[in-house]
């Protein structure tokens, strides 16, 4: 199988299982996301959304199942082996350091350092870490003033842009968001989704965890819907609406998977993100 095949998917995931002593979490669900897609992951509460990523991103070990990534059956046993093939998830807290400014919080736990004097002392790379990281913004089209303010004087939309900045700095080829815009007002919301196009458009593929579904006919090429631990719908948001991807969720129409991922692909959007 040819990974550069614009239909091979970049990540699949077959008959995946995971048990917590005598709950059953995930029975047998599947998972595609294709390249430069936004794939809306929607369900109830305890339909096994969270559990399914935190396979794929290796927080959690699966019992049965395969991942496929490019094609090719890979085993993610840990947060490191997942990041290794650039994925990375962005949890609904963030987890920023907020008494950090925006440089510090795109590179904490990388940080960039040059040698002093002999070579046995090293100093952290201010100006270099700076430079990189206003050009990660400009390249994702984030409009913030100073990239030396404390993340803890920014707004949420501000945050969750950090966050996404952060997860993209080191070459991230797949962002999964766990509920990016729960928490923030209306006026910020539009500017996230705006931004998720913009990593689309820069070749990252995109998940979303949502309850939102205003919010994924929005910005999504496909939603898929988990109940009960298995996956019962996969559509394009253009072959589907609101109310028939509400029945699936509660359980009011009938299984529906399909195998097939969309193939359509959009225009690339110059919109820059304004705070």
């Amino acid at each position: 199988m040819d990974p550069h095949r614009k239909d091979v998917p970049l990540i699949e995931m077959r008959g995946i299982t995971k048990s917590f002593g005598a709950i059953q979490a995930l029975c047998g669900a599947d998972l595609k996301l294709m390249p430069n897609e936004v794939l809306g992951l929607v369900g109830d509460n305890a339909a096994g959304k969270s559990t399914l990523m935190k396979t794929l991103t290796g927080v959690h070990r699966l019992d049965s199942g395969e991942i496929l990534f490019e094609g090719k059956p890979v085993i993610f046993d840990s947060p490191r082996a997942s990041r290794a093939h650039g994925i990375e998830m962005i949890y609904q807290n963030l987890a920023l350091a907020p008494n950090l400014d925006v440089v510090a919080n795109v590179f904490l736990g990388r940080e960039k350092t040059r040698a002093f004097s002999s070579g046995w002392l090293h100093w952290l790379d201010e100006r270099s870490m700076e430079s990189d990281t206003r050009s990660l913004l400009d390249r994702l089209r984030i409009n913030i003033s100073s990239v030396r303010t404390n993340v803890e004087r920014m707004s949420g939309g501000q945050q969750q842009a950090v966050a996404i900045a952060r997860a993209v700095a080191f070459q991230a080829r797949v962002v999964i968001m766990d509920e990016p815009t729960a928490s923030l007002a209306v006026k910020e919301v539009g500017k996230v989704l705006d931004l998720i196009k913009n990593l689309r458009d820069s070749g990252v593929a995109v998940i979303i965890i949502s309850h939102r579904l205003q919010d994924i006919f929005t910005v999504a090429d496909r939603i898929m819907v988990l109940r009960g631990g298995q996956s019962v719908a996969d559509h394009r948001v253009t072959d589907t609406n609101m109310d028939d991807v509400v029945k699936y969720i509660v359980g009011a129409a009938t299984h529906n998977f399909s195998a097939l991922p969309p193939s359509r692909r959009r225009a690339p959007s110059r919109k820059t993100v304004r705070w």
